[in-house]
């Protein structure tokens, strides 16, 4: 029987809090640098207390994904949303700047609390076409989420740095709708299936590497666009507005997913949204121009938002029942991890390319990758 509609839409609402949250703050970082100013080593804590919540998320989701497979997806959901409420909107109280990035970090826990528990209960709901299709809505609430809290976190940081941070008590009514509406699915307990179901490791973590990939390429978005933009003398108004046009088409393509889903594999669709994001980076580093930086984030942000749901469907798939909460939380920290690292990978090859040519070649190899896994595929099906 399918789950209530309620149930539904707080689980969707669950997604919006979960993809952009770390960087809800980053309109308030200059200020929030100025504030702490006098504090030894301040400008790398401002920094930090932004990066370290994707770290945390990466490295606490795989204990995530055993309490929801032990304990429950429900438990896990409501505990992570309070935890959430609490550790983010801390940042409106907290006077002192390395407990700031403290209650980061617990954010950080909390994120990836919701993220797996939101992906184990939508997998334990849904089976074949209609899981497909609410993995796509899925991924295209937490873009939305993106489109909706990053412009709105840059209009009340005019007001003061700190009020961003109430965009995190959000999560308090989440958490009620969540306490009222949602209900776990039975599944055998991991003490009756352990013995005889095993996850097929060597796939999951095959896609635990593309997932980390792709991220690691995409998070270049944020992290490298400002400074190529900056560079043509665009304003960061208009960098903003560019961003979220990644995020919208990345929406748009997780609504495309279960369409395609229907007619295409999951290594066709892989292909597809590998070369969708090559070719979009290709033309930001070869234009040279905002609009060509525009176009190629437009065309990137489907690759991705093909490739999210498409990646979580395919571990639901491989993941026996009892198993699902941590093969899906591994998804998380792939994802999350990749965000971390995007940007120290990066950071040499500007030095010897700038910019523009990290895109250059980031595109060219992805855009290679995906015609080769092509070709291969063809002579497979040839033979």
């Amino acid at each position: 029987m399918a789950p209530p509609r309620l149930a539904r839409g707080t689980i969707l609402a669950a997604a919006t809090l979960t993809i952009m949250a770390p960087a809800v703050v980053a309109p308030s970082l200059p200020a929030m640098e100025q504030t702490f100013a006098a504090e030894p080593g301040a400008s790398l804590l401002v920094r930090l207390a932004m990066t370290i919540t994707s770290l945390m998320i990466a490295i606490s989701a795989p204990v995530s994904g055993l309490v929801a497979d032990r304990i429950g997806r429900r438990p896990l959901l409501v505990s992570s949303l309070v935890l959430y409420t609490a550790s983010g909107t801390a940042g409106y109280f907290v006077t002192d700047l390395p407990l700031l990035v403290v209650t980061r970090a617990l954010l950080g826990i909390a994120i990836g609390g919701v993220m797996t528990a939101v992906s184990a209960t939508i997998t334990d709901w849904f089976d074949g076409p209609e899981r497909a299709s609410f993995l796509g809505l899925q991924q295209a609430f937490a873009s939305l989420g993106g489109m909706v809290f990053l412009p709105l976190a840059g209009v009340l940081a005019t007001v003061s740095w700190r009020v961003p941070f109430w965009l995190y008590s959000l999560g308090a009514v989440v958490a009620v709708f969540a306490i009222l509406a949602v209900r776990d699915t039975p599944r055998d307990t991991p003490a009756v299936t352990a013995g005889r179901e095993r996850a097929p490791t060597g796939r999951v973590f095959g896609i635990y590497a593309l997932a980390l990939g792709v991220t690691m390429a995409f998070y270049m978005a944020p992290t490298q666009v400002p400074f190529l933009l900056d560079d043509l003398g665009i304003g960061p108004a208009i960098v903003g507005v560019v961003l979220a046009g990644s995020t919208l088409t990345g929406a748009l393509g997780a609504l495309w997913f279960p369409m395609l889903r229907r007619r295409l594999r999951f290594a066709a669709i892989t292909t597809v949204a590998v070369a969708l994001l090559g070719a979009g980076w290709l033309l930001v580093g070869s234009t040279g121009t905002a609009f060509g930086t525009a176009a190629g984030l437009l065309l990137g942000g489907i690759g991705v938002g093909l490739a999210v749901p498409n990646v979580t469907l395919r571990l639901s798939e491989l993941a026996p029942p009892a198993w699902r909460g941590r093969i899906l939380s591994g998804l998380i920290s792939g994802i999350f991890l990749g965000q971390f690292l995007s940007p120290l990978a990066a950071q040499p090859l500007i030095e010897a390319v700038g910019v523009g040519g990290v895109f250059s070649w980031a595109g060219t190899a992805m855009v290679a990758g995906a015609g080769l896994a092509a070709v291969g595929a063809w002579k497979r099906n040839t033979h």
